[in-house]
């Protein structure tokens, strides 16, 4: 807090409130704009996995569980488990593999339609992909027949105009330190305005009118919401490795103790380029609280991007730990 230009933290933080059978929802922000610019890295994941089950709904030939792979790989998988794994350990390769089935423009177009501004989702994560094809998915249509999806070739981004899109002193470029700041105005845009947008439309679907909202079966809506609370351990992942907290920021990212049973945390991190968010819906069902909290915190002390030398452990996840555990507090406190 004595350095805010330095962490360029962003916090939203909604207070629920029922009354009879209506739903309330109070914001307050702190330092929040959609014009001062943050890396979203894996928050990014959060919309394209709604997105897709939202395509298989709309596709006769697509479910959940059919098999498939992309064009050129050898990966088979089945969307329920690019879903889990996208929540549940933030994999960029499942995040990739529907961006391949929805394509960038899609993904754009359907959330500004939907309300969901500004945002702007450009390439897929981990490799950085920047191809404006996507590639074809080979579907199983049953044991003996395949289908094939058709590509689609979207627009070139256009650089963005934003308070800090250009952080930093320096950052690496093939092992050669670059002395100039980091730009990042082809990258993707999702602010904490935007983020939240979606996180109400899925928790709270009922608050938003139809063309509002995600085009999702009872069935992929209750399956998103059990996917978004996933713990690692109960996806089949090692939880020495993959801790309760490991993508659970708020309250507990900075302990590897088990999360209990009556705390369900419905959320979706991001932490690359020194940037660490999470926006997330939480619900404490011993005590009958529930929140939502979206927050993002800048930790790159030496301003140099792409040198893994970020403050993640030191100050980011604490930080954002805390901040969790102080909302917490509050709303355990506050009269109803």
């Amino acid at each position: 807090m004595d350095s805010l230009d330095r962490y360029e933290v962003q916090i939203r933080y909604t207070k629920i409130d029922r009354k009879n059978d209506s739903i309330f929802f109070i914001d307050y922000d702190f330092q929040v704009d959609k014009d001062a610019y943050f890396y979203p890295a894996s928050t990014v994941k959060f919309p394209i996995a709604v997105l897709g089950l939202e395509r298989l709904n709309e596709t006769d030939t697509l479910n959940r569980e059919v098999r498939y792979y992309v064009e050129g790989d050898t990966l088979e998988s089945t969307f329920s488990k690019d879903v889990v794994e996208i929540f549940s350990v933030s994999d960029n390769l499942a995040n990739n593999r529907l961006m391949e089935l929805l394509g960038q423009d899609a993904i754009n177009a359907s959330l500004r339609e939907k309300g969901v501004e500004p945002v702007r989702i450009s390439h897929r994560l981990g490799y950085h992909s920047e191809d404006l094809q996507t590639k074809p998915l080979i579907i199983y249509l049953n044991d003996s027949t395949t289908g094939i999806t058709k590509p689609s070739i979207n627009l070139a981004p256009i650089r963005l105009s934003l308070k800090n899109i250009r952080k930093g002193i320096g950052y690496y470029e093939d092992d050669t330190l670059m002395e100039d700041p980091f730009d990042f105005s082809l990258k993707n845009y999702y602010p904490i305005e935007a983020q939240h947008g979606v996180l109400k439309r899925v928790i709270f679907p009922e608050q938003f009118r139809p063309e509002q909202r995600f085009n999702l079966s009872p069935d992929q809506h209750a399956f998103l919401l059990e996917a978004m609370k996933i713990l690692p351990r109960n996806a089949g992942y090692d939880p020495t490795e993959y801790y309760d907290g490991y993508c659970k920021f708020f309250i507990y990212g900075d302990t590897k103790d088990t999360i209990p049973s009556h705390m369900e945390i419905y959320n979706k991190v991001g932490f690359a380029y020194g940037t660490l968010t999470d926006c997330a819906y939480i619900k404490d069902t011993k005590n009958k609280v529930d929140f939502m909290l979206t927050a993002t915190i800048l930790v790159n002390k030496d301003g140099i991007f792409n040198d893994d030398a970020y403050e993640y452990n030191e100050i980011g996840i604490p930080f954002l730990a805390e901040l969790g555990r102080e909302i917490h507090r509050l709303e355990l406190e506050r009269k109803r």
